[in-house]
């Protein structure tokens, strides 16, 4: 295999794309040419934050839009999220294969149930799988009946150790708390593990995140879009990383911890036991269990040698870990496999795809639209409450104000607020009779 596309969204910080990003380098270096295609050129502002961004004039690495694409043809093009399975045939290759980093139908909410039965198909298709972490290959397998090569992920081991320089040194028996995580996406759930840290008497809160971000609420420093070189001197600063995601793949700031020298306490989400073990190396709650996460904190703060027992045991931890040549040697060997695995060829995922796409954005139109009705009825709403407002005794308004503070403000349903203004104009009625 000479010749392999990536295909991907924007690039932007995030674990998803550094695994990405990792394994493209050690296979350009390899020898092999590797082509990260995105629908839109990638510029400079998309990939300074990470080490390929030295290596982006490489000759084994190509940098293409689509339609450069169009001018390829690869050995091998491999989707590297849900979105990114739509456009896989729009690229030319022999064998086309999936990258699947988590299962990606559990990002959206229940609600949500066309695109979550959208993502679940993706991983219907006859492509090769390829995974990181082994709870999602055992899921493909038992769910889907899809077999998936194991590559899990690597680490460098040349930016994440135990010394260097750091922001500002650890203190005995102050606990110095990292919480990481965009504030944007809900299941990274930020803004809980911030209260939770205070709540536990932390010393300290710091908060590193790919987020826009100069200050926020109960945090003490903010590090916002960090370059990955430097990610490591705020790790090596700080004793704890506590990090609740609700969903992830194979979570990697833990594991970068572990090697700077600190610890973890986590919930116990989907692929936190590739390298967690409680007790041990971190200490791990249930999901949502609040107490626990608050229990942990202040062990840590009032117990320095728990503390200290558990960063000596994830520094074992990380030196069994792999580095990224090595991540990538079974990475590349798992690439052979999904293309031996791959059935479907570019006419076949073609049609696959847009059926699907089809059904995904007639219901995101259904869904917009029925967005602009609601609007609609809420003003009109607002311009009724308005009108009886303008037409009324002020003693008699208060329960109105009530109504149209709760539509303005806390974005209720309509037809709730419409039985709510209709039980006030009954009241008014009376009133008035």
């Amino acid at each position: 295999m000479r010749k392999v596309a990536f295909v991907c969204s924007e690039p932007w910080i995030s674990g998803g794309f550094n695994v990405i990003f990792r394994h493209a380098m050690e296979l350009a270096r390899g020898g092999i040419t590797v082509a990260i295609v995105c629908k839109t050129p990638v510029t400079a502002a998309h990939v300074g934050w990470h080490p390929i961004a030295e290596m982006a004039d490489h000759p084994n690495l190509l940098w293409l839009d689509h339609n450069e694409a169009l001018s390829h043809r690869f050995d091998l093009a491999i989707a590297t999220w849900w979105r990114t399975f739509f456009d896989l045939w729009k690229v030319q290759a022999d064998r086309y294969a999936y990258f699947v980093q988590s299962i990606e139908s559990r990002f959206y909410p229940l609600e949500e149930r066309v695109t979550r039965a959208a993502v679940d198909a993706t991983y219907e298709a006859p492509l090769g799988i390829i995974t990181e972490a082994r709870w999602i290959r055992d899921y493909l397998q038992r769910v889907h009946g899809r077999d998936a090569a194991l590559a899990p992920n690597g680490i460098d081991k040349a930016i994440f150790t135990e010394t260097g320089t750091v922001i500002s040194p650890r203190s005995p028996g102050r606990l110095r708390v990292l919480v990481e995580g965009a504030l944007d996406a809900s299941f990274k759930n930020v803004p809980a593990s911030i209260r939770l840290a205070r709540e536990g008497g932390a010393d300290e809160i710091w908060l590193l995140t790919p987020s826009a971000a100069d200050t926020v609420e109960g945090i003490d420093r903010v590090f916002s879009r960090i370059a990955q070189a430097q990610v490591a001197n705020i790790y090596r600063s700080c004793d704890v990383i506590l990090k609740l995601s609700l969903v992830e793949g194979m979570f990697g700031p833990p594991l970068e911890m572990f090697h700077c020298g600190g610890t973890a306490i986590v919930y116990n989400v989907t692929g936190h036991d590739e390298y967690i073990v409680h007790g041990h190396n971190a200490l791990v709650a249930e999901r949502h269990d609040d107490a626990a996460v608050v229990r942990f904190i202040r062990q840590l703060k009032d117990f320095s040698p728990f503390l200290e027992a558990l960063k000596a045991n994830a520094r074992d931890t990380a030196a069994q870990w792999p580095d990224w040549p090595a991540a990538t040697a079974q990475f590349r060997d798992a690439m052979e496999w999904a293309a031996a695995k791959a059935a479907f060829g570019r006419d076949s995922l073609g049609l696959y795809s847009r059926r699907i796409w089809t059904l995904v954005e007639s219901s995101w139109r259904q869904a917009a639209a029925a967005e602009q009705v609601l609007l609609a009825r809420e003003q009109a709403l607002l311009a009724r409450i308005e009108a009886i407002y303008q037409s009324s005794s002020w003693r008699l308004m208060r329960p109105l104000r009530g109504v149209s503070r709760a539509v303005r403000e806390k974005g209720f349903a309509t037809m709730v607020a419409m039985s709510a203004l209709r039980k006030v104009q009954t009241s008014l009625r009376s009133h008035w009779i």
